[in-house]
């Protein structure tokens, strides 16, 4: 029987941005939190069985062995990275955690690199409007953290309805942005992908000083942004540097 692993927010003040963000943006935590109730619901209405919540617990226990107990440095491939920062990564032996369609720079590469790059790719931390990259590691199998907030439900569904008609569906962890705790799922800080990744592998256990950030910017829009507004992600990119401020990361 698997141990449970909980995804502990490294500092509750990563929740309480998490509010702030609410707050500016005018959302309302009922939308986060139906979002987040039905796509477990979804979920655990398959008959995949990668997907069941003990399954889901081993996907866990997966993932924190791969990146919390080898001593490798893992990057985190934001929206902004460039083919030429994944090829010079390749020479080391790191590994890769995309946010959302970041995924897609791996594609992009020269084909006798690309493979190995994905080789190189753990899983990808989405909330599911990352376009064809997120889609082609979807159909690669590549394990998915995905999280529900109030407007991504169409999103989410239709990765899902892609991910059920894969031969070897991907491995799933749910996470939530909501200050309450639901069971199946997990909230462990941040607001936009690429911070909620780093909130994720520091939640599992991967100490700071492993982590490299790839295509991080504050100041301009990624090319590998999903659909997005220009102007509102702007905005959003400074709520990034908020939890990472927090966290206590360097970009």
């Amino acid at each position: 029987m698997s141990v449970e692993i909980d995804l502990l927010p490294l500092d509750d003040e990563l929740i309480k941005v998490q509010d702030d963000v609410r707050n500016f943006f005018d959302w309302n935590l009922e939308s986060d939190i139906e979002s987040a109730n039905q796509l477990l619901l979804t979920v655990e209405s398959t008959t995949i069985g990668v997907w069941t919540r003990p399954q889901r617990s081993v996907t866990i226990a997966n993932l924190r062995r791969r990146l919390v107990l080898r001593e490798t440095k893992i990057a985190v491939l934001g929206a902004a990275v460039e083919e030429s920062e994944i090829i010079s990564m390749l020479e080391s032996p790191t590994l890769f955690v995309a946010a959302d369609g970041a995924v897609g720079v791996l594609s992009s590469l020269p084909e006798s690199i690309s493979e190995r790059a994905w080789s190189r790719l753990v899983c990808i931390v989405s909330d599911a409007d990352g376009g064809d990259g997120t889609i082609e590691a979807v159909r690669r199998s590549i394990p998915v953290i995905l999280h529900a907030h109030g407007d991504n439900i169409p999103s989410w569904r239709n990765l899902l309805q892609v991910a059920v008609n894969v031969q070897n569906p991907p491995r799933i962890v749910l996470t939530h942005q909501t200050p309450e705790k639901i069971d199946g799922m997990y909230n462990p800080g941040g607001f936009t992908d690429g911070d909620r990744a780093i909130c994720f592998l520091i939640a599992l256990g991967v100490p700071l000083e492993r982590i490299l950030l790839l295509g991080t910017r504050t100041d301009v829009v990624g090319k590998w942004s999903g659909a997005t507004n220009p102007k509102e992600k702007l905005i959003k990119l400074q709520w990034m540097a908020k939890v990472l401020s927090i966290i206590g990361v360097k970009y």
